[in-house]
């Protein structure tokens, strides 16, 4: 069976065409290392002591099997208190590192603000991670109608 060119010319389309189409559109990957949790309203009366202070808390996630650099990475609130990572910080594969807004000697575990009043707002506040280059990792939002704590 012959066809005319304008016939083959629509079916050439039409075949080249449909795949576009038809192919599922790509979901966003999750990223590598994530905000897991966010303890926005220490437990007692806020009286800004460092063990208040310690309290509150956001904890990152890497989420992978790869140890990942996070030296120079940003931790931040709407209000733009920031934590940076120190150089050579890394993350191993499936662990967390919880920063804590108060004072203390820091770890591979658990890093220290230094900050001598709250940063976490309780009635609503997003932490955002942030690549050493400003480039947005993942966020993790939450407002007063829930606990203490956003687990994300």
């Amino acid at each position: 069976m012959r066809l005319s060119r304008a016939a083959a010319g629509v079916l050439g389309t039409a075949a080249v065409a449909l795949p576009l189409i038809a192919a599922p559109a790509q979901a966003t990957a999750a990223p590598a290392v994530q905000v897991a949790k966010v303890y926005y309203d220490s437990p007692g009366v806020d009286r800004r002591s460092n063990s208040s202070l310690n309290g509150e808390y956001v904890v990152i996630k890497n989420v992978t099997r790869t140890t990942r650099k996070i030296g120079g990475w940003i931790v931040h609130d709407e209000t733009g208190y920031k934590y940076r990572f120190p150089a050579g910080t890394v993350i191993k594969g499936g662990e967390s590192i919880t920063i804590r807004t108060g004072s203390g000697r820091s770890g591979t575990s658990t890093h220290y603000w230094g900050r001598k009043q709250y940063v976490w707002n309780n009635d609503a506040d997003t932490a955002t991670l942030r690549s050493n280059t400003g480039k947005l990792l993942d966020s993790c939002s939450h407002d007063s109608t829930r606990r203490d704590y956003v687990i994300c």
